[in-house]
This record gives C-alpha cells, sequence and structure tokens, in this order.
C-alpha cells in the first residue's frame, strides 16, 4: 500500500498578509512610486468632487442667507393663450394676505428702450429693459446700492433713472451721476444697485418711478410682484397669492420662489462632477497600470523565490494568492492615501472660501472601492502568472 502524500499546509490569512507585505517591504522605493499613481488618481477624484461639493454647498448657504421668505407673481398665459396681466389691484390685495409683511413691484414700460446717448440706435436696446419700480422695492429685496441713492417719492415724479448692476455694466456707468436716454428723453442716473441674485432680472433694468412712468405710457400693472411673508406661514402664502391676485383665474398668475429654485438649480449642477470623476478616473486606471506593471517585474525578479516556495511545498493557489494581495495591498494604500490628500482638499478650500464643510463621503467611498477593484485586477495577470511557474522552471531560469 503506497503511503499518502501530505495535504499542503493551508495559508493562514494572516500569514498572507505578513508574505504579500514581504514583498512590498523589499522594494519599499518602486512599491511607494507604484502607489503613488493610484493616489493621485483617487486624490483627483476625491478632491475635485470635494471642490464641487463643497461650492454648491457654499452657494444654497448664502441664498439662505438672502431670506427664503421672498416669493414672486408674474402674469402667466390666459386661457386663449395670451399674455395675461396682472389686475391694478394686485399689491393692496396681496398686502391682506395673512402673514404677508412686504409687498413691492416693478412693470415693464411698454416699448421704451434705454441707450448711453441719443446718437445710439434706438433699436439697440443692449437687453435692458426698461421697468418703473416702487419706491420701496429695494426694502422689500434687501438689496443695496453701490453708488446714489435708489429712487424715493420725490425724485419718483422726475426723469432720473436708477440702474440694476448688470445694465449700468452695459451701458458703462460705472457711478451715480451723467444722464442716458429714455424713449427720448434724457433721464439723470441717480443710482446704481449692486448684484440682486434672487431678483436677477433686476440686474438687466433701468428702474424709473412709477409715477412719472405714466408720461410714457405705463398703465399701471405690475409685471412682477415681491412678497416677503413671515417664515412659518410662507407655503400658506404661496399657495394664495394667485387666487389672491387673480380670483376669476388663478391659473394665469405664475407664482414662484426664488430661494428654491437657485437651491434646486445648485443641487442639479453634475456636470462638472461628472467631468471631476471622469478625470480622477483616468488618473486611477493610469495608477492601475502602473501597479500591474510593478507587479510583473516582480514576478520576474522573484523567480527563485517562487521556486523555493513551490519546491517547499506551496500549491499555485498560495502563490496566487500571495502576489494578488500584494497588489491590493499596494493599491488599497495609495487608494486610502488618496483619499485623505482629497479630503483634505476639500476641508483647505472649503476654510479659504468660509464655507460649511461638506465633505464628498460617497465619492472618498467610491475612490477607496475603485482602489482595491483595480488593484485586484491589476495583480489577477502577475498573479497567475507567478503561479504557472513550476519549481524547476523557476529555480533554473531565476
Amino acid at each position: 500500500m503506497s503511503a499518502e502524500l501530505p495535504e499542503p499546509a493551508r495559508l493562514h490569512a494572516g500569514d498572507l498578509a505578513r508574505t504579500g507585505l514581504e514583498g512590498l517591504r523589499g522594494r519599499p522605493l518602486r512599491a511607494v512610486l507604484s502607489a503613488l499613481g493610484i493616489t493621485i488618481g483617487v486624490a483627483a477624484m476625491v478632491g475635485l468632487a470635494g471642490i464641487s461639493t463643497v461650492s454648491r454647498a457654499g452657494l444654497i448657504a448664502e441664498i439662505r442667507a438672502l431670506g427664503s421668505d421672498l416669493l414672486t407673481a408674474s402674469p402667466g398665459r390666459s386661457l386663449t393663450g395670451q399674455d395675461a396681466e396682472l389686475p391694478g389691484t394686485a399689491e393692496s390685495m396681496v398686502g391682506r394676505i395673512p402673514g404677508v409683511t412686504d409687498v413691492s413691484a416693478i412693470g415693464l414700460v411698454g416699448e421704451a428702450t434705454v441707450r448711453r446717448s441719443d446718437l445710439i440706435d434706438p433699436a439697440d436696446t443692449g437687453g435692458i429693459a426698461v421697468q418703473a419700480a416702487r419706491d420701496d422695492l429695494l426694502t422689500t429685496l434687501r438689496g443695496t446700492v453701490r453708488s446714489g441713492a435708489f429712487l424715493n417719492a420725490a425724485t419718483a415724479r422726475y426723469p432720473v433713472v436708477v440702474l440694476g448692476a448688470v445694465a449700468a455694466g452695459r451701458l458703462g456707468i460705472g457711478a451715480a451721476g451723467g444722464h442716458v436716454w429714455i424713449a427720448g428723453r434724457p433721464f439723470v442716473v441717480t443710482g446704481v444697485l449692486n448684484t440682486l441674485p434672487l431678483a436677477p432680472e433686476i440686474d438687466r433694468s433701468a428702474l424709473i418711478g412709477w409715477s412719472y412712468a405714466a408720461d410714457l405710457g405705463f398703465r399701471g400693472h405690475a409685471s412682477t410682484l415681491y412678497t416677503r411673508a413671515d417664515q412659518e406661514r410662507i407655503d400658506a402664502v404661496y399657495d394664495l397669492l394667485a387666487p389672491t391676485i387673480n380670483p376669476r383665474n388663478p391659473a394665469e398668475v405664475e407664482v414662484g420662489s426664488p430661494t428654491r429654485e437657485l437651491e434646486a438649480e445648485a443641487a442639479t449642477e453634475e456636470t462638472f462632477d461628472a467631468l471631476f470623476l471622469g478625470l480622477g478616473a483616468v488618473a486611477l486606471l493610469a495608477g492601475g497600470v502602473g501597479v500591474a506593471n510593478v507587479m510583473v517585474i516582480s514576478v520576474l525578479e522573484r523567480r527563485r523565490e517562487i521556486g523555493l516556495r513551490r519546491a517547499l511545498g506551496a500549491t499555485r493557489g498560495q502563490i496566487r494568492a500571495q502576489f494578488l494581495t500584494e497588489s491590493v495591498t499596494l493599491s488599497t494604500a495609495g487608494g486610502l492615501a488618496g483619499v485623505a490628500a482629497g479630503l483634505a482638499i476639500a476641508a483647505g478650500y472649503a476654510l479659504v472660501m468660509g464655507w460649511p464643510m461638506a465633505l464628498p463621503v460617497t465619492s472618498a467611498a467610491t475612490g477607496a472601492g475603485a482602489a482595491v477593484l483595480i488593484g485586484a485586477l491589476a495583480g489577477l495577470y502577475p498573479a497567475r502568472r507567478a503561479a504557472r511557474l513550476t519549481p524547476t522552471e523557476a529555480l533554473a531560469t531565476g
């Protein structure tokens, strides 16, 4: 009866880890340089995604700081498809809604255009609208004047104009003073506003007094109504605005919440996120190729070691597991270093900008997981190549 061959000793997880780490410790510089590619890829992915996340959180925080209690109402379309019109009583009616604290309005002044001088073609509007404005408009919008002063009860009766930030830039006016031409008449520029994020239409407008606008054919109908309400009643006011302004046809009134709209826009801007992730993925892939290259070279240089271990009873599976462990360990270390670097970049950016610390946890987890996966894929071929070597072949060519 022939003697049975002993079963090969099992390579436990601890032994496998120690064996894999020995291969890396034997060539520390090469290991660090190969892991650096993974680190750069993951750091790019996490860092760029972190900057995008922090920027979005900062933008939303700034929007909320402007006040989430502002609502707007503007004319929609009638049932016949024609442009609707807000009733002349809209402001007074809205002011009676419980919870409303401020109401103001602007109204488009017919076909009036604004020009820098009377020598410019009237058809060249520059995208600037001429709007009649209530005296309390800036208070309702919580806006500020960059130069000069806003309209008041006295100046609103005369040919004076206040320019929005964009309108002033297009007209080449940086401060109050001087004249512009509106509807063929010279108007004194008494003020230039700062940007109003919650009312971008004001930025592109030339504002004249509500009472003086009647001389230019303005009929007193608001084109946009601005309403401030108590925060706890904002939803109720939102629901009541349209039926209060136009009880017969509330569908002809479009109600909006600038804060919510801007927040939704900021939350859905994922184009750059996809670009950032793509750039990080390319760098990560390049790092994986580097790891595979290092592992192939490692197999060629350690043929004698492989042959000796095979001669001492190591199975093909154990050799395969050893080199696969080295590859995964190498890429995982690089991935964790990349995650740390990416999070540090995002945190530093948030501190510099003074924005909320919104770290990209999902991107960090994705980056670390991708590093492990790439390490496993990069180590498959070198591990299989090492496992295919026979003891005699490995010792003879080592």
